[in-house]
């Protein structure tokens, strides 16, 4: 059976502007959350290896990480294997907003989540492994994708 991608893209587009609309009000940008939630889960990086993973310049990189430094959310620190290498962490407080970021937007979202019917859970259940292995194969090093728009 061939999946529908138009479909599946409108999909991800909504699904994409209900995470949106389910985080708090905390004056982070999703790309600033989505660069916190990565050195949260992935441990230090470089600035140019963070720039890549969000789709952002390295210098549009640069401005983001000094504005979660100046607001306590990460900080940098030399690279222990090359001195002249700055690996950017997050901070404690840079976890403290994640965490409450999370648990804001899972109290909103279960609150949608009673309101589907039994079979719509079910099949929201059944798609979640199909959900985990596309966001697996889009973060696969060497992946193939196609040069971003700026329009």
């Amino acid at each position: 059976m061939q999946l529908p991608a138009g479909d599946v893209s409108v999909a991800l587009e909504e699904l994409t502007r209900l995470f949106r609309r389910l985080a708090p009000l905390s004056g982070l940008s999703l790309t600033a959350a989505a660069t916190l939630s990565s050195l949260d889960r992935r441990g230090p990086a470089r600035l140019t290896e963070l720039a890549v993973q969000e789709g952002v310049s390295q210098p549009a990189m640069t401005q983001l990480i000094t504005r979660l430094q100046d607001a306590g959310l990460a900080g940098r620190l030399p690279d222990p294997d090359d001195g002249r290498v700055v690996r950017v962490h997050i901070t404690d407080a840079g976890r403290a907003q994640l965490a409450h970021r999370r648990a804001v937007r899972t109290e909103r979202l279960a609150t949608l989540l009673d309101r589907l019917t039994a079979p719509e859970q079910e099949k929201l259940t059944a798609a979640l492994p199909a959900i985990t292995a596309l966001t697996r194969l889009a973060a696969e090093p060497g992946r193939a994708e196609p040069e971003r728009s700026t329009t």
